[in-house]
C-alpha cells in the first residue's frame, strides 16, 4: 500500500511527472541529475489529498499556516543553484522545511543535509514525510531559521525557502569560504533570487532572476 502511494496513479501517476520534467527542460532547466529527482520524489505526498490532483502542475500550492509548497520549477531552479559546480557538497543547511518537498529533492544529492522549520505543525509533518522516504541523511530542527544552526557550521551551501527583507547575517557566516548561500530577498512583489558566494574578503553577488516567496519570519510558532 506504502509503494501504491508513492508511486501515484492517474494524475499522479508517472506520465504526469515526465509532463512536469519536460516543461521544466523547456523553461532552462537542464541538470539531469535535478530533473530526475522531480521525477522521482512524489509531490503528491507533501499535498493536501484535496490537491493532490494538482500535485504535477508547475505551480505553489497551500499546505496550511499561511504558507505554500514551492513550484517544481523553482525548487529545481534553486537546487541547481546550490550544486553547481559538480563536486558533491558535504554540508548544506535549508532554511524553511516546509511540508519537506525542497528537502527531499535535495536531500539525496549532498551529504548531510540540516533543515529548520519555525512553524511546528509543518516540522512534525515534514518528520513523517522524510521518514517515509528513508532520507537517512537528513537532521530536522523546530526552530527559527534566521539565525541558522550554528553548532553545524560551516556549511558548503544554505538554501533559504522564504524571503527576507535583508539577508540575515548569520547566514553569511555560517558558510565555510567558497560555500554559497541561496536566497530570494526582498518585498512582496519585488523579490530577486540571489546566490551570494562567500570569499576570503568579500561576499559575491549574483541575480538568479525575479521571484515570489512567502516571507521569511523570525522566531518559532506553535501553530
Amino acid at each position: 500500500m506504502a509503494d501504491t502511494r508513492l508511486a501515484g496513479i492517474g494524475m499522479t501517476s508517472a506520465r504526469t511527472r515526465d509532463r512536469l520534467v519536460q516543461r521544466l527542460c523547456d523553461q532552462g532547466i537542464a541538470d539531469p541529475v535535478v530533473l530526475e529527482r522531480i521525477r522521482s520524489v512524489p509531490r503528491h505526498i507533501f499535498v493536501d489529498e484535496a490537491l493532490g490532483s494538482r500535485a504535477y502542475e508547475d505551480t505553489a500550492l497551500p499546505i496550511g499556516f499561511g504558507q505554500t509548497i514551492s513550484q517544481p520549477y523553482i525548487v529545481a531552479r534553486m537546487t541547481a543553484a546550490v550544486l553547481e559546480g559538480g563536486a558533491r557538497l558535504s554540508k548544506v543547511l535549508e532554511v524553511g522545511t516546509g511540508c519537506g518537498y525542497q528537502t527531499a529533492v535535495l536531500a539525496p544529492l549532498v551529504m548531510q543535509l540540516y533543515t529548520i522549520e519555525r512553524i511546528e505543525p509543518l516540522y512534525q509533518r515534514a518528520r513523517v514525510r522524510i521518514h517515509e522516504l528513508g532520507l537517512n541523511n537528513v537532521r530536522l530542527r523546530h526552530g527559527d531559521g534566521t539565525v541558522g544552526w550554528k553548532s553545524m557550521a560551516p556549511f558548503d551551501a544554505i538554501l533559504v525557502a522564504a524571503a527576507p527583507q535583508t539577508v540575515p547575517e548569520a547566514l553569511l557566516q555560517q558558510l565555510r569560504v567558497g560555500g554559497r548561500l541561496v536566497v530570494p530577498v526582498g518585498p512582496d512583489g519585488r523579490q530577486e533570487l540571489i546566490r551570494f558566494t562567500r570569499r576570503d574578503n568579500r561576499v559575491e553577488r549574483q541575480s538568479l532572476g525575479p521571484v515570489q516567496f512567502v516571507p521569511l519570519l523570525d522566531g518559532v510558532a506553535a501553530s
